[in-house]
């Protein structure tokens, strides 16, 4: 179990306070996504100097290596992975978008071919809370059924359908469990962007009671004011004494727009993904550091920011090491992209308590458009 108390509000925006078995994790909250049991280039003692309090993984690929098993019998998450602090794990309901050439959806669950070796196997909405609780998560995810911006209304309707009764079964499934591994068990609202369908899929997944919410399904091919419009509309909706979750999002903007909505918590692969690439985030927005001009630039990526990449090295020197394919280029543009989005949460939340959220989001995002850093 986990509690939750808002401690602050500013409109719909709010400062809360979440108290896991593994600490307490202050809101609005990103959380760093380590899909296979890592965050990409960042040991988790760097993540903790950074700022992280809460790390995400993921059920599917977890499952497949090295095997909820194998983590069991090696203590647990937490400990095969050296961290402490509070995780969260999907359920591999995304995979069911992302892998859809690979897989089967079926009332009981779905089929899987692995991405790996070719291999069957099957995740039912039971399985993936077992698999969970095996793993030794803090907070499990029900499995849902996303379906991309392309689908029709019908098939939005028909998954929300198959993930309101996967949610019972999850639910059921978690209330038959006991003991520390228990976890909390957060549902998912589904419904594209889609008023009618956002508004039936919350009162589906609230009747079930679950410890937390998540509005799953965005971020799958909408447009940035579609994705805006909806979080804004399924926020209120979701009760007010626990946590909510945005899933898989996203841009700076958009993370201040749903904290402006009402929500919580927050994961997203970019900072990590753009960083490889050599695409960071400055106070002027984004920056791509492959290119040329940068060859000769004796600046700091992002002036006045404390992480190592920006007190340490020229704009010059992280280009050659991204040009040059070095490991420390993953390194650090990823530490400066995290610093930059845990940052981004800490003043925001700061900013809430202070009552001046609007203020400091609107100052925020017109020095990010200027795009001086780009």
């Amino acid at each position: 179990m986990i509690g939750f108390e808002v401690q602050a509000r500013e409109g719909e925006a709010r400062a809360g306070s979440m108290r896991t078995g593994r600490g307490v994790v202050e809101t609005p909250v990103f959380m760093p996504v380590g899909t296979q049991a890592t965050v990409k280039a960042m040991t988790p003692e760097e993540l903790e100097g950074l700022g992280a309090r809460i790390l995400l993984a993921n059920t599917y690929h977890l499952h497949l290596r090295p095997g909820e098993e194998t983590i069991r019998r090696l203590g647990g998450l937490h400990r095969f992975m050296h961290w402490d602090g509070p995780l969260l794990t999907d359920s591999g309901g995304f995979q069911v978008v992302s892998l859809s050439g690979l897989n089967r959806v079926s009332e009981e669950g779905v089929a899987f071919r692995s991405h790996l070796d070719g291999t069957r196997l099957f995740l039912s909405p039971e399985g993936a809370v077992e698999i969970q609780r095996a793993l030794g998560a803090d907070i499990f995810m029900c499995l849902d059924r996303p379906l991309p911006a392309t689908a029709a209304e019908g098939e939005l309707s028909e998954a929300l359908a198959l993930t309101s009764r996967w949610a019972a079964r999850c639910k059921a499934a978690h209330d038959r469990q006991d003991g520390p591994q228990k976890g909390a068990l957060f549902g998912i609202t589904q419904g594209g962007t889609s008023e009618v369908l956002r508004r039936r899929s919350s009162e589906e997944i609230v009747a079930l009671d679950f410890d937390g919410y998540a509005l799953g399904g965005l971020s799958l091919g909408e447009s940035t004011a579609a994705i805006h419009e909806t979080v804004a509309l399924s926020a209120p909706l979701l009760p007010a004494e626990r946590p909510r979750y945005l899933m898989g999002m996203g841009e700076p903007e958009d993370l201040l727009a749903a904290i402006g909505a009402g929500m919580d918590l927050f994961d997203c692969v970019l900072p990590t993904r753009n960083a490889r690439n050599g695409s960071l985030y400055t106070r002027h927005g984004k920056l791509s550091i492959k290119q040329a001009r940068y060859r000769e630039d004796p600046a700091p990526l992002d002036e006045g920011c404390p992480c190592p990449a920006c007190r340490h090295y020229s704009r010059a020197y992280l280009r050659h090491l991204y040009v040059a394919g070095e490991i420390l280029s993953m390194r650090l543009n990823t530490w400066h992209n995290l610093h930059f989005y845990l940052e981004l949460m800490r003043q925001a939340r700061q900013a809430i308590v202070e009552g001046r959220f609007a203020p400091f989001a609107a100052q925020f995002l017109e020095t990010y458009r200027s795009g001086q850093g780009s």
